[in-house]
């Protein structure tokens, strides 16, 4: 059997994820959980403990070395609407005009240009995938996944599956943090 779902137009999911991720930031029982929210398409709420010290380092050299490297804006934990719920890109760097589109959205209803995973030890393949394709749908350009051991690996949207040696727009990025 298969499953076959029905869903809203992008448009419709985005006013969907607006409405409830306001909801979600202004619900005091979840402003202090020790760990990262996300949402469904649903609006159900997705909660992932908090990452570990390596999980936190890497995310901090990838901002810094991505804002050294090609300017523009880096932001940890950024808050992507997508056609599935609302989420939440370990790294996402955004050109200063890109950004000027999506400045003061509560999540932003454009990807940025580049989002970044950094995997952690209860991340699957199929669940990287999965947000892959939600980035690539909301506009990204490159999706980066960084491995246990620091490696990156880089994707583009015109060959999603296909991974890259490098990246398209920061071609000099360490392959390694």
């Amino acid at each position: 059997m298969q499953l076959v779902a029905e869903s809203l137009s992008r448009e419709e999911q985005l006013a969907f994820n607006r409405l409830r991720w306001a909801e979600i930031c202004d619900d005091p029982d979840f402003a202090n959980l020790p760990g990262k929210i996300e949402s469904n398409g649903l609006g159900q709420v997705l909660f992932m403990p908090l990452a570990s010290g390596n999980h936190s380092f890497r995310t901090r050299a990838i901002q810094r070395a991505l804002e050294d490297s090609i300017g523009g804006i880096a932001l940890p934990e950024c808050p992507i609407s997508t056609i599935d719920g609302v989420r939440a890109a370990d790294v996402g760097w955004y050109s200063d005009h890109r950004f000027s589109k999506v400045n003061g959205q509560i999540a932003f209803e454009i990807a940025p240009e580049i989002c970044v995973e950094i995997l952690s030890p209860r991340n699957t393949r199929l669940e990287m995938n999965v947000k892959k394709r939600l980035y690539f749908d909301a506009g990204a350009q490159e999706v980066w996944i960084c491995d246990l051991a620091g490696n990156l690996t880089f994707y583009r949207a015109d060959t999603p599956e296909d991974a890259s040696e490098t990246s398209g727009l920061c071609p000099d990025f360490p392959k390694t943090v």
